[in-house]
């Protein structure tokens, strides 16, 4: 076997700088190009976050009946081993899929330190409107999508908290809560159950999203869920759903099934393809 220790070394060393993409460039091609015995175990905690699998990985009628204790322990301790974006556990039915990987952490007012899971379901789990009439005011945190306990993403937020139980991890995320002259123009943080989800997590960037003041205000979602960048089939399915972002007075934002970055009057009827995160337990 060639002598890789040196690689090895700044692989090592690089995990988390700015100089680990041309650290693993660097191994992988060395490894590629001789003959090696390295165990590629060695890599499971970084390769999982950088492949789409698309693997069903379990069934049941709740998490806990689908997952495995091995599954469960990989999240508690921030390994994620054999668990790769895209996998999914169907329960009840309801393919429930790994968006990314402590996607949230160190993120909040109060700091989320828990490792955990974003999952997103292939489908809509309902269609409902954003408000009553054709307004935004109060933005997302304001809509009656958000605030009525009898709403689409109500009854969602309940059917997750059923099925995921003591695993769900409620985390705290920066919303916005007022409007002026169509844009979002401030927010709050919040506890987040599960949340539709905004233009940066499907698209990586805001499309349709209004300004306030020519410029957007706070996000705690920064980057695109991995799910989609790694495989954007993945981000409409042939299904309309809501998205968060208020795009002027009457219209929010949303994915439409034939593959635009649309938006929608608010009285309108859409799907409701919430995002929430879950842990594991040691």
């Amino acid at each position: 076997m060639p002598d890789i220790s040196t690689e090895l070394d700044a692989f090592e060393n690089s995990k988390n700088g700015p100089n680990f993409k041309q650290s693993l460039l660097t191994l992988l091609f060395k490894l590629g190009n001789n003959d090696h015995d390295l165990d590629k175990t060695y890599f499971d905690d970084f390769y999982n976050g950088c492949i789409f699998r698309g693997k069903c990985i379990g069934t049941g009628d709740t998490f806990e009946e689908a997952s495995t204790s091995e599954q469960r322990a990989a999240i508690a301790d921030g390994t994620f081993k054999n668990l790769y974006i895209g996998d999914y556990w169907t329960i009840s039915g309801v393919n429930y899929r790994i968006a990314d990987f402590n996607y949230f952490y160190n993120v909040g007012d109060e700091a989320c330190t828990t490792n955990h899971v974003v999952i997103v379901p292939d489908t809509d789990m309902g269609s409902g409107a954003m408000n009553d009439s054709n307004i935004t005011t109060g933005a997302y945190v304001g809509s009656v999508m958000y605030t009525d306990s009898s709403s689409v993403l109500n009854v969602a937020r309940n059917t997750i908290s059923n099925k995921f139980g003591d695993y769900l991890l409620v985390h705290r995320i920066y919303l916005p809560n007022t409007t002026t002259n169509g844009a979002e123009s401030a927010g709050a943080w919040s506890d987040s159950v599960a949340d539709l989800m905004s233009e940066i997590m499907v698209y990586g960037t805001p499309i349709r999203k209004n300004k306030y003041d020519g410029t957007f205000i706070a996000t705690s979602e920064k980057s695109q869920l991995a799910l989609f960048r790694l495989n954007p089939l993945m981000v409409n399915g042939r299904i309309t759903y809501w998205l968060r972002d208020v795009v002027s007075s009457t219209y929010f934002a949303l994915v439409n099934s034939v593959g635009n970055a649309a938006l929608n009057s608010a009285s309108n009827s859409f799907g409701v393809r919430p995002f929430f995160t879950i842990k594991g337990t040691k």
